[in-house]
């Protein structure tokens, strides 16, 4: 999966960042020759485990990142790669014993963060445990060192298998522990403040409102939870009929009082390195697969026909919805927005994979419009021809609360009998879930790379800084 350098070459590229010919050599050779699967997990998990520890110490010798001159950059990134080329091996030969034992050391329906840090208890320095990944993330994004590559390579194996694959993502469909707590107080009140998401029941809908206004409603890893946590309550409950997503008021002065759909990923903490890896994955099969697939039994195996509960959504577009944003709407039933409002996807031009957005956009715009919008950046304004794929109804903004209202009554009034089937007839031809685990495994390992690419450092740095310059925060 990984090209391998020469040996002569790659003991020349570590001896010229300080390290002696004969460790350097020792090194290189046995990392690139090392063979899996002749002895027991733990005993080959350890040897695999020295070598990545061994090269993660040298990497912490050299200079921060981007302080390296050439030599020192070079061997840095030979590191990097040599240690994911043999964590890919390595987890290649032992996915199946490593899923299994993770899960039973994480406990029921575990959730990836849980499979994770097992792994990591199984396989010390190779998968990073929570304590190193809070020590990497107090690096500005361009001085790590890929640690977390391991980690996309880890579920990109897991999600390679049909079995394992369909496990996680029957697990994350279960409701969050924190729904569970706060679902009897919903009940009684209708209403939960979750910080970052508000959650409102009134007269069968359930709407979720993205809080987060000094970011223009962004998206990280303070929001998600609550945003899933969010949109578990209204599954949860059972009078809502239909959901809606809405953004709260922002405080950002150039839209100060406005309601704001989303701006996608929250590039601040991107450039500051304090946004994880495991996001990406998380909010795929958390938030966004409860919205599109609802909750599913704990009986579920995963490869039978669709069952569970769920419930058409609608989505609300105030302003924009810009990349994680616009990535919703892909799972809408009903999207309602105001006149004037955008949708793009700038994940190409940030260096990232927009989420399932290039699954889920060409069956919408059609391949064109879709690869135009992913990799050559095309808004969608959505008074736009080319935007009615994706948006069922335009108003003026003082009519938005009006035709929400309206849209709600027609969709409760007729009785709601069969959404649930028709959604999942639906689902059926057009995204199966073996699908869905496919493009999963595909999504694991490419967002890893593209996380901790060079490319998304200077993208960030040329638009983080433009905008830092003008005393402007970067939400989008």
């Amino acid at each position: 999966m990984l090209d391998q350098i020469s040996r002569d070459d790659g003991t020349a590229l570590l001896c010229g960042a300080g390290l002696g010919v004969e460790e350097a050599s020792q090194w290189l050779e046995e990392a690139q020759t090392r063979v899996f699967g002749n002895s027991e997990l733990s005993t080959e998990a350890r040897d695999c485990g020295r070598l990545c520890q061994t090269a993660r110490a040298w990497l912490e010798g050299l200079p921060l990142k981007s302080e390296r001159d050439q030599k020192q950059e070079q061997a840095g990134s030979l590191l990097v790669r040599e240690t994911a080329g043999l964590c890919w091996r390595f987890t290649r030969t032992w996915r199946k014993e490593l899923f299994e034992e993770s899960e039973r050391i994480a406990g029921s329906f575990p959730r990836l963060e849980a499979l994770a840090e097992s792994a990591s208890e199984l396989c010390p320095g190779i998968y990073p445990c929570e304590q190193e990944l809070q020590v990497e993330q107090k690096k500005l994004l361009r001085d790590k060192d890929g640690l977390e590559l391991h980690q996309g390579i880890l579920f990109a194996q897991w999600f390679s298998d049909p079995e394992h694959g369909q496990r996680m993502i029957r697990n994350m469909r279960q409701p969050t522990p924190r729904a569970l707590e706060l679902q009897e107080e919903v009940l009684k009140t209708g209403k939960a403040n979750l910080e970052y998401a508000r959650v409102e029941i009134e007269n069968g809908t359930g709407t979720v409102f993205f809080s987060n206004p000094m970011y223009l409603n962004a998206e990280d890893d303070t929001t998600l939870e609550p945003s899933e946590t969010a949109v578990d309550l209204v599954l949860l409950h059972p009078e809502v009929k239909v959901g809606v997503l809405r953004g709260d008021p922002v405080s950002h002065p150039k839209y100060s009082g406005r309601r704001l759909f989303s701006s996608g990923i929250n590039l601040t903490r991107l450039y500051q390195g304090t946004q994880s890896y495991l996001f990406y994955l998380t909010r795929e099969l958390g938030l966004v697969n409860k919205l599109f697939r609802g909750h599913c039994g704990a009986e579920w195996l995963g490869e039978e026909i669709e069952h569970g509960h769920e419930i058409p959504w609608i989505a609300v577009v105030e302003g924009f919805a810009i990349g994680g944003g616009c990535q919703l709407l892909l799972v809408m039933d009903y999207v309602l927005a105001e006149s004037g409002a955008y949708l793009n996807l700038p994940a190409r031009k940030e260096g990232i994979i927009p989420g399932c957005a290039n699954l889920r956009l060409p069956r919408m715009t059609g391949k064109r419009l879709a690869s135009q919008a992913i990799l050559f950046d095309r808004q969608f304004p959505v008074d736009a021809p080319e935007s009615q794929s994706l948006v069922n109804e335009i108003c003026s903004r003082n009519d938005v609360e009006r035709q929400l209202r309206q849209c709600l009554q027609s969709v409760t009034g007729s009785g709601l009998v069969s959404a649930a089937g028709n959604r999942k007839s639906l689902r059926a031809g057009e995204e199966p879930l073996e699908v869905f685990r496919t493009y999963m495994a595909q999504y694991a390992y490419e967002q890893a790379f593209c996380h901790l690419s060079p490319q998304l450092v200077q993208n960030l740095e040329f638009h983080w800084k433009s905008r830092e310059s003008k005393n402007q925060k970067m939400p989008i």
